[in-house]
């Protein structure tokens, strides 16, 4: 017989008395002795079938859990009062008069359910078992949604969709390479993309004056939940543009995604803060602005102590958090304040009067200074003004995550705007690219007297304290471009070896432009509330960057590696 005429999430009440042939998964069986009920199951949704007929009742009882059938029946209407709200189908029934087992499932090693208590390894192991839940089907489906609406949203914008190659060449991007062995070059090798940033300046020089790409990106990295071995992300590059046009254009596009796809409008302009104010504000480059929890200087306070650490100090900062913080949760707060290489100090205003480790240091006229009305706790760094940001932008974002109520369903934009462009590296004792080296300075001039002072038309596109994109506008101009890799350390002969296909292109008519990366992963997580990219990815990696699905990484056989000249040496 047909395997279906319909799918399970599919029919109405306007299909009543039509013949139909349904297929999918067993999701449950209910016997009630002389009828029975099958819940069949798809990617659209469930239908409730109901079985009478005595031989079949014999079959319903040999199915079993996640077994495939296909079943042909009538479209009944259910009874009154018994209709589910629950289901897209819940107000229809099918009668069935044929079923056939298409294939049998074993038991299933976790229950195919909405909620899962199965750990993620056996999760991850069974994945294309664990991809049958509805939440689990539900965020993939979204994610394609997402994606058309880019597409459509960019075709209309006049933008080309054009592949860049995914093995290139290494070059210095921040993070690890993944390498592949050339089979036909002995000793050379290729290198997964990073990303596609060459590639996309390339097309922009050869005319492509606006490009992009839903890119593959490799990096060998260490994993977070927002962090996958390879991921995806939107690459868009224009043309005689300035930020203002790629801010524009990118929050138009949030503008559709999210009115395409949830039926939600956007305020725009999206907020603007720059890198300075950021980290002066929130302590952090990526803040999650829902949260009305600001650092404060309490510099001139902290002088009127008797702390020697607080006299002394170059910027005194606190947090002030409304109510009693139990005393673990401060414990938590100096071990992270200790990761930045910080102490954490703190007292208390509760019930009317001051309490902590810190108090005594204080006149009763300078706690007043404070302007404590509630009860709170107040969280305070001293040291070197950037660190102390810093250290208190980490317990920030602990206490956004274990004391606050998580604001779902509110998405915070805020464009990060006039970075610096280099950093100063401890280990190496040299300038580093902040983000990457192709950013055009605002002003080209401070490059060549003061590199260090030098502010990138470079920006970040920030969401609930996620980095949600990367953009810039790039150097078209050779002389620049080498100057910009000169001042972090690369000699003529690395600059021409690593980066010569881009200075020569650079040398034949570059228009200005620039562009932005925003990484899809994180979008789709943050848009369904999902804590982890791991859930809104098909097949991903453990934290550890195991497959444990395929059983990757694996071992080559010894001919495999012979062929690409490689041998492992056992250290």
């Amino acid at each position: 017989m047909k395997y279906r005429t319909h799918n399970c999430g599919e029919l109405r009440k306007s299909d009543v008395d039509t013949q139909v042939v349904l297929a999918g998964w067993v999701d449950s069986i209910r016997d009630h002795g002389k009828v029975g009920f099958i819940n069949l199951r798809d990617r659209t949704g469930i239908t409730q079938i109901v079985v009478k007929d005595e031989n079949l009742l014999k079959l319903m009882r040999e199915i079993g859990h996640e077994w495939v059938i296909s079943v042909s029946g009538i479209v009944s209407l259910r009874p009154n009062g018994m209709e589910n709200p629950e289901l897209l189908t819940g107000e229809i029934d099918v009668e069935a008069d044929k079923i056939e087992v298409i294939s049998k499932s074993k038991v299933t090693p976790f229950v195919i359910a909405d909620e899962v208590k199965a750990k993620d390894e056996l999760r991850l192991r069974y994945r294309y078992l664990d991809l049958r839940r509805y939440p689990m089907q539900r965020a993939i489906i979204f994610k394609s949604e997402v994606y058309q609406a880019i597409i459509e949203y960019l075709h209309n914008q006049g933008f080309v969709n054009i592949e860049t190659p995914i093995l290139g060449r290494s070059t210095p991007e921040g993070a690890r390479d993944f390498i592949v062995p050339s089979r036909l070059h002995l000793g050379k090798f290729y290198s997964l993309t990073q990303s596609p940033q060459i590639y996309k300046q390339l097309l922009i020089i050869a005319g492509f004056d606006r490009y992009y790409q839903l890119a593959k990106c490799f990096r060998d990295e260490d994993q977070r939940r927002d962090r996958q071995l390879e991921f995806t992300q939107l690459d868009v590059e224009l043309a005689f543009v300035d930020e203002e046009d790629v801010f524009e254009l990118t929050e138009g596009l949030m503008e559709y995604i999210f009115k395409k796809v949830l039926n939600m409008h956007l305020h725009t302009p999206f907020k603007r803060m720059t890198y300075e104010e950021a980290i002066e504000k929130y302590g952090s480059e990526k803040p999650d602005t829902r949260y009305d929890l600001f650092l404060t200087d309490i510099s001139e306070i902290a002088k009127k102590s008797e702390f020697r650490i607080f006299k002394e100090a170059n910027t005194v900062k606190c947090i002030i958090c409304e109510g009693d913080i139990p005393k673990k949760e401060l414990n938590n707060f100096e071990n992270i304040a200790k990761g930045y290489g910080m102490g954490l100090s703190w007292l208390k205003f509760i019930g009317g009067k001051f309490s902590g480790p810190v108090c005594k240091f204080f006149s009763e006229e300078v706690l007043g200074e404070f302007g404590l009305s509630k009860n709170s706790t107040v969280l305070i760094v001293a040291g070197e003004s950037k660190r102390v940001s810093k250290a208190l932008g980490g317990v920030r974002r602990e206490l956004i995550d274990k004391q606050l109520l998580q604001k779902s369903g509110k998405y915070d934009f805020t464009w990060i705007t006039d970075f610096p462009m280099f950093e100063y590296d401890k280990d190496t004792g040299r300038l580093v690219p902040s983000h990457h080296i192709f950013v055009m300075p605002k002003e080209p001039e401070v490059i060549e007297n003061n590199p260090e002072a030098a502010i990138g038309k470079l920006y970040d596109l920030v969401l609930n304290g996620v980095e949600l994109g990367t953009g810039s506008i790039r150097i078209h101009i050779r002389n620049l471009q080498e100057k910009v890799m000169e001042i972090i350390g690369l000699d003529k002969d690395r600059r021409v070896k690593e980066f010569g296909c881009l200075l020569e292109a650079l040398e034949y008519g570059a228009p200005p432009h620039g562009g932005i990366a925003l990484g899809l992963d994180r979008l789709i997580a943050i848009m369904l509330n999902i804590p982890s990219i791991q859930d809104v990815i098909a097949f991903p990696k453990t934290l550890t960057g195991v497959g444990l699905l395929e059983g990757i990484p694996s071992e080559v056989d010894e001919a495999q590696l012979k062929e690409v000249h490689v041998k492992i040496r056992n250290e």
